[in-house]
């Protein structure tokens, strides 16, 4: 029978024996420590199939093998939780301590250490309430670490050539972007299709961002066959929701992708009044996907407008130095006399001057045949032969006599001799080649020892081949002693001593 034991009880031996014997008839038999856990287990699955418990997460951790182990709890009670791999990886949030969670799953025990638990099936946080003490304790991790900080910000290209958007493809918010895009400046737009919501969504945001910013800076050319070119310029779009609807944004690798991102970020989440952490993290937050696009682009007839303005200041700007020359140069020139005034008085003086010029040839010519007439009369042929005879006679009755002429020289050498020995005797520095010395003070020669001014303390002796510079000593009654000499002019020799 089920149950019996395999031995009795010796109803006879006294209790508290010893040996444990068994006893026919007794079908209390007992269980082992296994088939005890075991009939527990059984019992509490039977009994609690599946439970739906509320309650603030805690010792949250998750193993290498990716299975989630956690403690569920409230005020007066704790129940262990593990949470298979399978079913953590479609959470929609990550799992901290302290969140208040509703989680779902089946009731059973774990006889390895005696304890019962619930493995999750599926977990959800608790009201909005606890949602919104989640995202408050995420941002304020995040921007612990920095990531929201105004200095990461950068600012965004003015005309990108290329934009990239992460958004769904079948939303309404792609097309608002392209034709918003279209009617201000129309680019090359990328779109990089994820899902905005539910399970996996923020995988795939982050996934499109960081691919975006992987491709290849030196790509090709905005429309050529075959290549993508990276962009300028990212937009992370979705419409309008719930809290729940747009989580996604909030979770932490679409705020860490988006910081990380190394192309300019516009965030354009949700309506006016929605926002997430993926606006803190972006360089710029568009309040709605449309604003997000005119946030990406100038309108272009604005800048046509602006360039035709620039283009007509240019024109002014070059041309207003020529009107401004024309202007003064009118001025200066209505300034100037006429010509005819200026040459009025020069053609008068022109006019005199030809009026006495030509009296004055009539003149000169009436003068000179007179006087050619004059001429004429006097230069008859008997009378030119006449004074041709007479000259002749005259050379003839010349006579030239060198005696004259050097008389006259000699007479005039014989002067120049005499100064010349004159001169030689009147040279003062004559007697200087016999022995003499010519002595002066500075400037004038000393020809009397009275002469010499007191005081007089260099005077210079000058003889045939040199001059020597003397300091005098002594009185002028007394002779000299000997006096410093310095030499100039050839070089030294031994000298007398002067007395």
């Amino acid at each position: 029978m089920p149950g019996q034991l395999p031995f009795d009880i010796d109803d006879s031996a006294p209790e508290g024996g010893l040996v444990a014997r068994p006893v026919a008839g007794d079908n209390a038999a007992p269980l082992t420590i296994s088939e005890i856990a075991q009939a527990l287990k059984r019992t509490v699955e039977d009994r609690f199939g599946h439970v739906k418990l509320r309650g603030e997460l805690s010792g949250v951790k998750r193993a290498a093998s990716g299975h989630l182990y956690c403690c569920l709890k409230d005020e007066g009670a704790v129940i262990d939780g593990v949470m298979w791999r399978t079913a953590g990886s479609r959470l929609s949030f990550l799992p901290e301590d302290g969140i208040e969670v509703v989680a779902w799953g089946k009731l059973t025990t774990y006889p390895g250490r005696s304890k019962y638990q619930i493995v999750i099936e599926g977990m959800e946080i608790a009201g909005e309430g606890a949602l919104l003490a989640l995202l408050d304790k995420t941002r304020r991790r995040l921007e612990g670490e920095g990531l929201f900080a105004p200095e990461r910000k950068r600012a965004l290209p003015f005309l990108p050539r290329t934009i990239g958007v992460v958004t769904s493809p079948t939303g309404a918010v792609i097309r608002d972007i392209l034709h918003r895009l279209a009617d201000r400046f129309p680019s090359h737009v990328l779109v990089w299709p994820v899902a905005v919501q539910g399970q996996g969504a923020a995988e795939q945001v982050a996934a499109a961002v960081q691919g975006f910013c992987n491709l290849d800076p030196s790509g090709s050319k905005p429309g050529a066959k075959g290549s993508i070119p990276r962009p300028d310029l990212l937009i992370v779009a979705r419409g309008g929701g719930s809290i729940e609807d747009l989580w996604a944004f909030n979770e932490e690798v679409v705020v860490r992708a988006i910081a990380a991102a190394t192309i300019p970020t516009i965030s354009a989440v949700g309506h006016e009044t929605d926002t997430t952490l993926a606006d803190f993290a972006a360089d710029m937050r568009a309040p709605t996907p449309t604003a997000a696009a005119e946030l990406a682009v100038p309108v272009r007839r604005d800048l046509l407008t602006a360039l035709d303005e620039l283009s007509l200041r240019q024109r002014r700007c070059a041309l207003r130095p020529v009107e401004l020359g024309r202007e003064r140069l009118e001025q200066r020139v209505a300034r100037l006399p006429r010509p005819a005034a200026l040459a009025a008085q020069a053609q008068q003086r022109l006019d005199e001057a030809s009026e006495r010029l030509r009296r004055a040839l009539a003149d000169r010519a009436v003068e000179a045949r007179e006087r050619l007439q004059a001429d004429s009369a006097r230069l008859s042929a008997p009378l030119l032969r006449q004074r041709l005879a007479s000259s002749r006679r005259d050379l003839a009755a010349t006579r030239l006599r060198p005696a004259l002429l050097e008389r006259e020289w000699a007479e005039k050498n014989a002067r120049l001799a005499a100064l010349e020995r004159l001169r030689r005797q009147l040279d003062p520095k004559a007697p200087l080649a016999r022995g003499y010395a010519l002595v002066c003070a500075p400037g004038h020669p000393i020809v009397a020892s009275r002469a010499l001014a007191l005081g007089q303390d260099r005077l210079t002796l000058e003889f045939h081949d040199g001059t020597l510079e003397v300091t005098p000593g002594g009185t002028r009654d007394v002779p000299a002693r000997r006096s410093t000499v310095k030499r100039s002019g050839p070089p030294r020799v031994d000298q007398p001593k002067l007395l």
